[in-house]
């Protein structure tokens, strides 16, 4: 039978608009904690709706309308998560990465055609300069530092107030993929997709009001945004918004936060582990009831070193911009299976492997990801090749390639740009990397396919040695020629000092060719 999965019953989204939704945690648990942060008070669900509701006031009467762009750029913190909120309630919000420089916001705001842009008062930025060169209304925010969250908006008055409220269908939010081989484009995502989400991920993980997490990821991306500060608020839990990760002040935070989780990509959790080998007090006393992993496969080795450490779950997950970070699989809380290499079974959606020919296959065999659901985009921003080349049928074609196993979990085996083809034989990169990974020197490693007259490409290995160690090539070639298929073995070994990731923790292979 073809290999469509999903599960039921599906979870359900009882608010379609995100005001909604903050809106009923207030009326609930108003003096409950919302958002937290180093150094601040609390901000509370009623404090935060408030603002929100406030604020969005001022923004309508200055003429910005529910389908206007607003980018945001913003320091990670509890200012920007409050400023996204805030602004996707009124407008369309485009939260983008403050370490941008002049040419890349350049392409943004020429893509985007954003009404206005948010940005720190009194600070000269690249964002800034841009807006302005567009003509682009530049709004000005100023933080209350006594307390989290809470600021003032002011800048120029724009076109006759607005007085249209948001509605499931409106864009909520215009996030940026993080490519690793093409320029990113652009994901409007309404309401309806990113209440669906945050819901679905609130059920995957069990989220209660008693919950509390640690937030280290950017806010420009769904994983931190949506599937853990979204999620957490959709819970009506509380979550720290920290100015992103610091491995020096991470022990801390746990101390003083007691957080029940942290989300993290496998590149933060990699620096929180040699942390804790040499000082293992400093996470000795935390009580966490879950760790998850996303944005990038986290190999076996890492897995069990994670639940070792914190003696707890580690749950992978496996989502997309594109699925509003909804969990297209995930991996069970206990008492169910966990399985290390899997990025679980589906929660949200229909999930199934497809050919090159469009047929579903069945358990076992591997192929493209394609998935389908309330939670998925309807199409790129001002991009309809890109739109068209994406979708079989009403089917999004995620463009990562994998296979259920007879259980119903799935495993990745890479972008569908990024398998190896050796004179026919399809390699996944990450087969190999989990396989190599099991060398005791190897700290990280990346494989990729090379360009070869014989069979059109080879496999090379780019691998970064533990230090102090003396790996050698032939080390590497005899450990893998003992555990791996003739045509899946390096050709070669090329020693790095560090592996080129994206923001999300994706290896960029395009750099190692």
């Amino acid at each position: 039978m073809p290999n469509e999965r999903s599960v039921d019953p599906r979870p359900s989204a009882p608010f379609s608009c995100l005001p909604h939704v903050q809106e009923h945690q207030t009326k609930r648990i108003p003096d409950a904690p919302a958002i937290l942060a180093p150094g601040r008070a609390p901000l509370t669900y009623g404090r935060l709706y408030q603002h929100i509701d406030e604020t969005g006031r001022t923004l309508r009467a200055t003429g910005i309308g529910r389908h206007d762009r607003v980018v945001v750029v913003l320091p990670n913190g509890p200012e920007m998560a409050v400023a996204i909120l805030t602004v996707a309630a009124s407008a369309a919000c485009a939260p983008m990465n403050p370490a941008y420089g002049v040419e890349e916001l350049e392409r943004c705001f020429v893509d985007l055609q954003p009404r206005a842009l948010i940005t720190q008062a009194g600070i000269d930025s690249p964002a800034r300069r841009v807006a302005l060169s567009h003509g682009v209304r530049v709004v000005e925010l100023s933080t209350a530092f006594d307390e989290v969250g809470p600021f003032t908006l002011t800048g120029d008055q724009g076109r006759a107030p607005s007085h249209e409220s948001v509605r499931p269908g409106d864009i909520a939010l215009l996030l940026f993929t993080s490519g690793t081989t093409s320029r990113p484009k652009i994901v409007p995502l309404t309401h309806a997709n990113i209440c669906t989400s945050a819901y679905a991920s609130r059920a995957a993980l069990a989220l209660r009001e008693t919950d509390r997490c640690l937030n280290v990821l950017p806010l420009f991306y769904g994983h931190g945004l949506i599937a853990t500060v979204l999620a957490s608020l959709a819970a009506g839990a509380s979550v720290v918004c920290t100015p992103g990760f610091d491995v020096n002040s991470f022990s801390a935070w746990l101390t003083a936060f007691r957080p029940t989780w942290y989300s993290a990509v496998p590149t933060i959790h990699q620096a929180i582990l040699a942390q804790a080998r040499h000082n293992r007090e400093q996470v000795a006393d935390c009580r966490l009831r879950f760790v998850r992993s996303a944005s990038a496969p986290l190999s076996p080795r890492m897995f069990t070193e994670l639940e070792r450490t914190f003696e707890t779950a580690v749950i992978e997950f496996y989502g997309m911009t594109e699925t509003a970070s909804s969990p297209i699989t995930c991996n069970p809380l206990p008492p169910r299976q966990r399985k290390a290499g899997s990025v679980g079974v589906p929660v949200g959606l229909d999930v199934a492997i497809m050919d090159e020919g469009g047929a579903l296959l069945p358990a076992g065999q591997p192929g493209q990801i394609v998935v389908r659901g309330a939670s998925v985009m309807s199409g790129y921003d001002g991009a309809p090749l890109a739109t068209q080349a994406a979708f079989a049928g009403d089917w999004f074609k995620t463009g990562d390639h994998g296979f259920f196993d007879d259980d119903g979990y799935l495993f990745l085996a890479g972008r569908s740009q990024e398998i190896i083809n050796r004179g026919g034989e399809k390699i996944a990169p990450r087969a190999v990397e989990d396989v190599l990974l099991g060398y005791p020197d190897i700290a990280d490693v990346a494989v990729v396919g090379v360009p070869d007259a014989t069979y059109g490409q080879e496999v090379k290995a780019v691998v970064v040695a533990d230090a102090g160690t003396h790996l050698s090539e032939r080390d590497i070639l005899s450990f893998a020629a003992q555990r791996l298929p003739i045509h899946w073995r390096p050709r070669s070994v090329q020693f790095v000092p560090k592996i080129p990731r994206n923001g999300s923790g994706k290896i960029l292979r395009a750099q190692l060719i």
